[in-house]
């Protein structure tokens, strides 16, 4: 079980901010909290070392790049115990951005991101479905995301 970490008010004013515009300087953070820039570099790295910050990310449009299709595709096992091993052969298909060990309908409801049908076609026949393991797929296709936002901290 993965342990829990408590944050005071001043590591949740510092998230907040980040979370907001990662690249803000340490400095502008410390100003605006009325503290030290070393004080926001000692609790950041410590949030780092506890695992609670798993670094920052940039974020692209892939729709700007060419790739305007989002779909979801829900992988049915033939067998839980395979799991494992198709996991880590659905992490080599770099159209894949997430997956999820999920219960319910699918083993597996992974993320995908293609330029069109035609690709997405291609990832799911060519890539997906030949891993051993996998017994059948099912796609759904989205319009447009209307909501993406990180988890608040209460």
């Amino acid at each position: 079980m993965k342990k829990i970490y408590d944050i005071d008010k001043l590591d949740r004013e510092i998230l907040e901010i980040l979370m907001k515009d990662a690249k803000i300087p340490y400095t502008d953070i410390a100003k605006r909290l009325i503290v030290s820039a070393g004080t926001i570099h000692v609790r950041m790295k410590r949030m780092e070392r506890l695992g609670i910050v798993k670094g920052a990310t940039l974020i692209l449009d892939p729709a700007k790049i060419g790739y305007d299709m989002t779909a979801f595709v829900g992988i049915y096992l033939i067998k839980g115990s395979v799991y494992k091993e198709v996991i880590d052969e659905v992490d080599n298909i770099p159209e894949i951005v997430e997956a999820h060990y999920t219960t319910g309908e699918y083993s597996i409801f992974v993320k995908v991101i293609c330029k069109n049908t035609d690709h997405l076609r291609e990832v799911i026949n060519e890539k997906l479905q030949p891993v051993d393991g996998v017994s059948r797929t099912e796609t759904i296709i989205s319009l447009g995301e209307s909501i993406k936002k990180q988890m608040p901290i209460f």
